[in-house]
């Protein structure tokens, strides 16, 4: 940007690029709606009001314009799709910026997956700023295909890669002052760093604040947001596939403090992309349910920037960025027109045609990723006892229950009862072939026949199988084998749907809606074999990450997440 060109046209001296000529504004600093017309130069805004000339007209009819809409935080590899395809989804619903995590790539590749898809996001006209992978692994009570300690992060610094300190999971070791950890928030310092705490509160809550952490995304009710919040926290709601809390925290907003809370998505699979939206779909929701459009607005742009420290979106203003929503009705906004940097890059629901949405070639270290010891794979389970922990899932939320409940046991084995919905578990390794693998037992999923398999398992991202009879479970697990990653739902010998996920067992290298399409299908053969979730596929995901209470099951074993070590299958062995 020429910034004596941009001051011309400011000044009314040169003609604009664009000019968007009767629209009101949504004037976020000032709490006002305001006609106005907006000249820009570049990619950026260089003025509002009347009197200006442009190379280029828009006639915007009173229509109304907001900035582009700021996902707080989000892990592109859950809409099982690439960088590019991400975009594609998101432009359409006035999404222009997101602060991505990749620590679900990281964890499979280390600096060479987060390398990839911050070069794959470099040229997108989606502005991406990404996070330093801050658990990798999660804990040590999983297996990773990476770790990556406080001098690796700080190389992604230096070198440009990365924006901040993705969230810090390993709150336990933050809280204690665990020196690994503290190395990597000092790495960091005048760098934003997000927060991973469930449930945390009281003393400790008080030390990970200390720790310079400055935001959470964990909340699951008011009273939890409430004290986070008071305590220094900028709180971001999260409207996820399979954490749903948004409608549980709204009513923590208030004209007082709705300054320092966010909108995120967190993981959304594409058919929620392409159906619901992503923060736009919030942004709905939350003036539905009475939340004042501007207070939604700010929550869903304004707040995010200022969180984030990106001074130069997120409200419409001369020499922000020209990143643009314009849409029709402010009582449900729904984006008609997007622009980026000036730029229209969506209309009507659709990218503009002739848009360059490219992705950069997948390299070995990023494709060839799946290594299972194949021979390995029992999934047979000993009775060693009379009753077994069991992982209680629940809908629509990430945290689960530890539920003591009598085995079923048949020729000396425990073995899965879909009648009291309670499915065999299995985690095994799949970065190094070791051979590695646990079992256990999840009752929610609601399977009554059948098996569920993937190599979608946050954040180890391992072989995950839940499933009703062994031999569905071990045909789902051949066919991921077959496709080289990916997900999987079969019946006895039967596979009925699968998605090939190629880019480290986690993307998709097709469109987003091929992505959507297949994604049903296996949704579609869920329901089928008698899952009544919105997406089991999504719910299977969590089940093994350790660092959300309370019962979770990885390749090294059972995890009690409060007491933050493995505990045995069996009570009473």
């Amino acid at each position: 940007m020429s910034l004596t060109n941009l001051l011309a046209v400011a000044r009314g001296d040169e003609p604009a690029d664009l000019l968007l000529q009767g629209g009101r504004l949504l004037n976020l600093f000032s709490g006002t709606i305001e006609e106005a017309d907006i000249a820009i130069y570049g990619e950026h805004i260089a003025g509002i009001g009347p009197g200006y000339r442009a190379h280029q007209t828009v006639e915007l009819n009173g229509a109304y314009v907001s900035p582009g809409l700021i996902d707080a935080h989000v892990h592109i590899e859950s809409s099982l799709c690439t960088p590019a395809q991400f975009a594609a989804a998101l432009l359409p619903c006035g999404v222009t910026s997101a602060i991505i995590d990749p620590h679900e790539i990281a964890n499979v590749a280390g600096l060479d997956g987060v390398r990839f898809m911050a070069e794959s996001c470099r040229n997108l006209p989606l502005r991406v700023s990404v996070m330093a992978p801050s658990a990798v692994p999660a804990t040590p009570m999983e297996t990773s295909g990476a770790a990556l300690d406080a001098a690796d992060l700080a190389t992604l610094l230096a070198e440009g890669t990365v924006y901040g300190l993705a969230e810090l999971m390993n709150f336990p070791g933050v809280v204690n002052g665990d020196p690994d950890v503290l190395a990597k928030i000092a790495a960091f310092a005048g760098r934003p760093r997000d927060g991973h705490a469930p449930a945390l509160t009281g003393h400790a809550l008080n030390a990970y604040a200390a720790a310079g952490v400055q935001t959470e995304h964990e909340c699951t009710t008011v009273e939890e947001a409430a004290e986070k919040l008071a305590r220094g926290f900028y709180i971001l709601i999260r409207e996820a596939t399979n954490a749903h809390n948004l409608h549980t925290l709204l009513p923590l907003i208030t004209p007082d403090n709705h300054r320092r809370i966010c909108f995120c998505t967190d993981d959304r699979q594409p058919g929620d992309l392409l159906g619901q939206g992503s923060i736009d779909y919030m942004l709905r929701e939350a003036i539905a349910y009475g939340l004042n459009p501007l207070v939604a607005f700010r929550l869903a742009t304004l707040n995010t920037a200022e969180c984030y420290g990106l001074n130069d979106r997120g409200a419409l203003a001369p020499g922000r960025l020209a990143d643009l929503m314009i849409f029709d009705n402010p009582t449900a906004p729904q984006a008609r027109q997007v622009y980026a940097g000036g730029r229209l890059v969506a209309e009507d629901g659709q990218i503009v045609p002739g848009l360059s949405l490219a992705s950069p070639p997948v390299p070995a270290a990023i494709s060839e990723t799946i290594r299972v010891d194949w021979d390995a794979i029992d999934l047979r389970i000993p009775a060693l006892g009379r009753r077994v922990r069991v992982i209680g899932s629940l809908e629509n939320q990430l945290v689960t229950e530890e539920r003591i409940l009598p085995a079923t046991i048949v020729d000396g084995e425990a073995v899965a009862d879909p009648v009291r919905d309670i499915l065999k578990m299995a985690v095994i390794e799949r970065h190094t072939a070791s051979g590695g693998q646990s079992l256990g037992f999840i009752q929610g999923i609601g399977l009554q026949r059948g098996a569920l398999a993937g190599t979608v398992a946050h954040d180890h991202h391992n072989l995950v199988l839940i499933g009703a009879d062994d031999l569905s479970m071990l045909t789902a697990a051949r066919a991921i084998r077959e496709m080289g990653g990916g997900l999987a739902i079969a019946e006895g010998e039967r596979v009925l749907a699968r998605l090939p996920l190629p880019v480290a067992g986690l993307m998709s290298d097709q469109p987003v809606a091929a992505v959507a399409a297949a994604y049903d299908e296996l949704l579609s053969a869920a329901a089928e074999l008698g899952s009544p979730l919105h997406d089991p596929f999504m719910a299977m995901s969590f089940m093994a990450l350790e660092v959300i209470p309370k019962l979770k099951l990885t390749d090294k074993g059972l995890v009690d997440v409060e007491k933050f070590g493995f505990v045995e299958l069996f009570v009473d062995g």
